[in-house]
């Protein structure tokens, strides 16, 4: 293979990438743009506000209703289990003070809901009050009826803490 055809092809990946990133990019925040959402995609949305909620309040108890028996935890530090994560709720091992949330989307495939949400995150950890800006991905399943969280995970973002919140720790 020639050098201009090497160079021909890498462009053209390229551009191929960039447009399916600016398309995937468009999909995820369709719904915070007004695009129509089901009643379950709703329903969903409204579960993940409500449980941010839960998670502020340190409703240990509720929480472990919503989580899955089965379900795992994704964090800056370490990756753990249903009865972990509801322990260290319950201990304040990490409290979930205030997640400000700037888009939130869902996609329903079968009995399987995958939701993602830009946020930013005030927690309390090690004692330690910190901000972080966070894409966190919530997968629920549906059984016999009702939404279930099979996984939370907390991938940090690049961008900047957006929420004015006073402390310096970021």
């Amino acid at each position: 293979m020639t050098y201009s055809k090497s160079v021909s092809t890498f462009f053209k990946t390229a551009i191929l990438c960039s447009g399916l990133l600016a398309l995937g990019t468009v999909s995820a925040n369709a719904q915070q743009s007004g695009a129509p959402v089901s009643k379950e995609q709703q329903e969903l949305l409204d579960l993940s506000k409500q449980k941010w909620q839960w998670m502020a309040d340190k409703k240990a108890d509720t929480l472990a209703g919503l989580f899955h028996d089965k379900s795992m935890f994704v964090h800056m530090g370490g990756s753990w289990g249903k009865a972990q994560e509801v322990n260290v709720i319950k201990s304040g091992g990490i409290h979930y003070k205030k997640a400000e949330v700037y888009s939130a989307s869902v996609n329903i495939i079968g009995n399987t809901a995958i939701l993602l949400n830009d946020i930013d995150l005030v927690a309390v950890v090690g004692g330690n009050e910190v901000v972080n800006p966070f894409m966190v991905t919530e997968v629920y399943v549906k059984e016999g009826g009702q939404w279930k969280m099979g996984s939370l995970t907390f991938s940090r973002l690049m961008r900047a803490v957006k929420l004015k919140t006073g402390t310096g720790n970021q």
